[in-house]
């Protein structure tokens, strides 16, 4: 969880985000087609990049979602920057997420996530210490 100071435009205020690593298992495929496959298998994905990085290929997309109305919940919008990043065993994915209300401030979590993704490595620590 993140709380940082949103000091742009004059009126400093307080900015929530939370960040988030999920693994999926995924049929056997290419990296490449699993990396597509997350962004296009389930709607409401918008501003799909794909990338090659040092890790392996991987997408980074956005989903902007709403609280149902009568929940008790403010109504503001929720704001997902996903980065998907198939495993070199090409049977699991993992789903770096980061969300926030400041939906205005999109690029700079999109380049906070992006700058996180290059800096993963599919090893086992344990191995390369050895």
């Amino acid at each position: 969880m993140g709380l940082h100071r949103d000091d742009v435009g004059g009126a400093a205020q307080p900015l929530l985000s939370l960040f988030t690593i999920t693994w999926r298992d995924t049929a056997t495929a290419p990296r490449a087609v699993t990396a597509a496959r997350a962004v296009t298998a389930s709607g409401g994905h918008r501003h799909v990049e794909y990338l090659e990085l040092s890790c392996g290929p991987l997408t980074i997309s956005e989903v902007s979602r709403r609280p149902e109305p009568g929940n008790g919940l403010p109504s503001l919008p929720l704001l997902q920057i996903h980065a998907h990043l198939p495993h070199p065993d090409c049977k699991r994915l993992a789903v770096f997420t980061v969300s926030a209300v400041a939906v205005s401030r999109r690029e700079e979590y999109r380049a906070l996530l992006r700058g996180i993704v290059e800096t993963v490595r599919f090893e086992d620590p344990l191995r390369v210490a050895a």
